[in-house]
């Protein structure tokens, strides 16, 4: 479905040679550079990025400290066609002759297309009015959809702030927003992410102790937040969110590999060792940062009695594109543990729960399961605090590692 929809919006997009090799041959690839690009959303607003051109085929995606390097693009026609890393979404746009783009960012698997802007030789995510009158470095106390049932949530607000420029990230109590740029513009924070598979937009208007602002989640989801400043704040631990419901003490399931061959916690792999459990997607970018460290952590550990073991929740509409997009995500980062699809089809999480029975409820992905050698659940961790949180993810890889650590000595 994905290539019959892509082919399509190419047959709606961009007119056509009848020669093949002709439009190989008048390709035209994009002048390396820094682009501003953006996305149009509602409400007259814009989600804006930068991307850097390093040649022709790889260009980075830059968010503060964060540089996502994209090397799967194509040129056919005056059209470039840039393949997003691990989450199959990509941009397909016309080149201008002054090195504009226009076109789309499109997501199959969720059905997603939005338009797609890009201006060669700028690099100003957001343009300046005014110079700032607040500074917001701190720590922020956040309700998003404040009093909307079933919908508000807290979030822990962590900026810096040099002259106009802002970087920082809002924690939730499910994961964080990831790295997050942007400017004050007098009384106004502006702040925008694009990691390939979420674009996100955050504005508020600021004063020394309180800031309303409005969140924008692609062209799909807005909603309201509010914060005020405390130094002191704190969400709730992470470890006290999902938990096993009476009468359990262990974990069971049986899903199948890549290899469409059932996995489960009973086979001789797994016997006498500590196991972590990971709920997670290969279309969730808090996943992506968590499979990245527990890659890497798994390599130095594998032959010490651990093992992970990872539990895929889908997007993609049937099993194959599913295995597809787990194989994609194990070979592009290097994963070595065994990722098992649990389902297909949507992620909702009430179904997820479904599937583990023994859970009080699934929150977020991801969700780590702690077991120790004897097959006992020690520790549910939910959410992931990634590399943008700074000093948070450090207390997380050293609160991680000691407890793995005391798991395997028992």
């Amino acid at each position: 479905m994905r290539y019959i929809f892509g082919l399509l919006v190419v047959i709606l997009l961009f007119s056509c040679k009848n020669d093949t090799k002709s439009n190989l041959d008048t390709a035209i690839p994009l002048a390396e550079g820094t682009y501003r690009a953006w996305l149009p959303i509602q409400d007259n607003q814009e989600i804006p990025f930068i991307f850097k051109f390093e040649s022709k085929n790889e260009l980075k995606i830059v968010n503060a400290e964060e540089a996502i390097v994209v090397d799967e693009i194509e040129y056919k026609n005056d059209s470039v066609y840039i393949n997003l890393p691990v989450f199959k979404d990509y941009l397909v746009a016309k080149i201008s002759n002054d090195e504009s783009l226009n076109g789309f960012y499109i997501s199959p698997d969720r059905d997603r297309k939005v338009p797609f802007r890009a201006e060669g030789h700028e690099n100003m995510r957001f343009s300046v009015k005014e110079k700032p009158t607040t500074n917001v470095e701190g720590i922020w106390e956040t309700v998003f959809s404040k009093g909307v049932e079933g919908e508000e949530y807290i979030a822990k607000g962590i900026f810096k702030q040099e002259g106009q420029k802002v970087t920082g990230t809002f924690r939730t109590t499910t994961g964080d927003y990831r790295y997050l740029e942007g400017v004050m513009d007098g009384n106004t924070m502006k702040l925008s992410t694009f990691d390939g598979a979420h674009a996100f937009l955050f504005i508020a208007t600021v004063t020394d102790s309180t800031m309303h602002g409005r969140f924008y989640s692609g062209n799909h989801w807005k909603e309201p937040f509010e914060a005020k400043r405390n130094a002191d704040y704190e969400l709730p631990s992470a470890n006290e969110l999902t938990y096993l419901k009476e009468g359990y003490d262990s974990l069971e399931f049986a899903f199948p590999n890549t290899s469409d061959k059932m996995v489960s916690l009973k086979d001789e792999r797994f016997k006498d060792k500590v196991v972590i459990v990971q709920i997670m997607g290969t279309w969730c970018p808090n996943c992506l940062d968590e499979s990245k460290y527990y890659s890497d952590f798994y390599k130095k550990y594998k032959g010490k009695d651990l093992e992970i073991i990872a539990l895929a929740f889908e997007y993609a509409k049937d099993k194959e594109i599913a295995f597809s997009r787990i194989e994609r995500l194990q070979n592009k980062i290097g994963i070595d543990y065994p990722i098992l699809l649990a389902q297909f089809g949507g992620t909702d999480k009430s179904d997820a729960q479904e599937k583990l029975p023994m859970l009080n409820h699934i929150l977020s992905y991801p969700t780590s399961i702690f077991i120790d050698k004897k097959g006992r659940v020690r520790k549910i961790h939910t959410g992931f605090n990634g590399p943008a949180t700074g000093d948070k993810y450090i207390e997380f890889k050293d609160e991680f590692e000691s407890f793995v650590t005391e798991l395997l000595s028992e």
